[in-house]
């Protein structure tokens, strides 16, 4: 394939308009073409329309996915899906019945049973879909991982996620799904660690999945603690304890109810050192002996990254995408076990919470007490927010056999959420 790779993207607004940007700028290289796009409401695109240059690009626009593929699929080598996650499913089977793969934004669903369905209909594509979860394919990070399976480091012992994303109150009403456990019969399950924070946590069971570089953790049992402090159905905190088949143990502590500057660090636990990575930062090994390595990063942009690595693997030049639909299973799974472990989503207790008005901004940020120290004591001591009070009980353990009950675990929640309070 020596012509530049031809797309169509679904989607002109939100998120699909970055992934128009990233396409634009490609195609001046002469990488790919952009062959064609849709909306529901075309028109009221049509500054961004004019700005991309699509008349002189030759982009055909359609107001309806399934029209253009129809239309267009003849001539297209894949199709980006940016859209809502309760979308994916139903936009991905259009797309590879007409034998074609799709470029899915992450995640690609939070249903374990819709993934599997997605699988097996990706099987009529004539090339494998990729998801687009934007760190894997970082030059520094697949460095890392070769090192960790060559023993370098010794046997991992275990890593932790620590993620603080402040988020200001209109956030979530920046659309009719953010922050939904269910949109009439469809499972959303939007949250930080399903959605907004999900490329760390998919990171995180990248670095301990064995034997192979594209390898992710399977999961063996979770727990979970699941909270909220925004007026919103689902979580915007998450504790959780993932214990791997390896015979390893995760830990992820993630909020978007916090203030100040955002945060976030991967930590692998190894016999030999304590493996820091830092996004657009640096690694930092931590050796045992006193030793300290440390490796830039360096900047990354991580959406053009990925479509010019799926170019790569169309044109046979590599082997595979950087993330398979099956290789989302493990962050799939191990969300869907913190819903069903935690049992609920309990609110943060109020005299914890207030509200921090951002002078720059002028937009408020809910702030909770000790939210730092909480973190802490959970990801270096395993010392649950129950136990400071902010919920009765504790999340029960889960396996994977435990996921028979989570669509109507995920109804309940929703339920309970919906129903008028005393």
């Amino acid at each position: 394939m020596n012509q530049p790779v031809r797309i169509g993207i679904i989607g002109l607004g939100g998120f699909a308009g970055s992934h128009h940007n990233t396409i634009a700028r490609l195609e001046e290289r002469g990488i790919v073409r952009l062959v064609c796009a849709c909306d529901p409401n075309p028109s009221a695109f049509s500054v961004e329309r004019q700005a991309l240059r699509f008349e002189a690009r030759g982009v055909r626009v359609f107001g309806d996915y399934r029209e253009m593929l129809q239309a267009c699929h003849g001539d297209l080598d894949y199709v980006a899906i940016p859209t809502p996650i309760a979308l994916h499913a139903e936009m991905h089977d259009a797309v590879t019945s007409h034998g074609l793969p799709a470029y899915l934004e992450k995640p690609p669903t939070l249903d374990w049973q819709e993934l599997d369905r997605m699988v097996a209909a990706d099987r009529r594509a004539r090339k494998s879909s990729v998801v687009g979860f934007n760190f894997i394919v970082e030059k520094s990070r697949l460095a890392l991982k070769e090192r960790l399976l060559s023993g370098e480091f010794g046997a991992i012992r275990g890593g932790t996620l620590s993620a603080l994303w402040p988020r200001p109150a209109g956030y979530f009403g920046r659309n009719g799904w953010s922050g939904r456990l269910v949109i009439g019969d469809r499972i959303v399950l939007d949250s930080c660690f399903g959605n907004t924070m999900a490329h760390f946590v998919h990171n995180m069971l990248f670095w301990t999945g064995t034997p192979g570089v594209y390898r992710w953790a399977d999961i063996a049992a979770v727990r979970a603690e699941l909270y909220r402090a925004h007026g919103i159905e689902g979580a915007d905190t998450f504790f959780v304890e993932a214990d791997l088949s390896t015979g390893c143990t995760l830990r992820f502590a993630l909020s978007l109810a916090c203030a100040g500057a955002s945060a976030s660090s991967e930590t692998v636990i190894c016999e030999k050192a304590i493996l820091r990575y830092c996004v657009g930062g640096q690694v930092e090994v931590s050796w045992k002996d006193g030793r300290t390595e440390r490796i830039p990063s360096g900047p990354f942009d991580g959406l053009e990254e990925n479509h010019l690595e799926y170019c790569r693997y169309l044109r046979g030049e590599i082997p595979r995408p950087a993330t398979t639909l099956e290789d989302s299973r493990p962050l799939v799974v191990l969300n869907d076990l913190a819903h069903i472990s935690s049992g609920g989503i309990h609110p943060i207790p109020a005299h914890l919470v207030s509200m921090a008005r951002d002078a720059k901004e002028q937009k408020d940020y809910v702030s909770v007490a000790g939210m730092q120290k909480t973190v802490d004591n959970f990801l270096g001591r395993g010392i649950w927010p129950s136990y400071a009070g902010w919920r009765r009980d504790n999340g029960e353990v889960v396996t994977p056999a435990d996921l028979g009950r989570f669509h109507g675990i995920v109804r309940e929640m929703a339920a309970a959420r919906r129903a008028p309070g005393p």
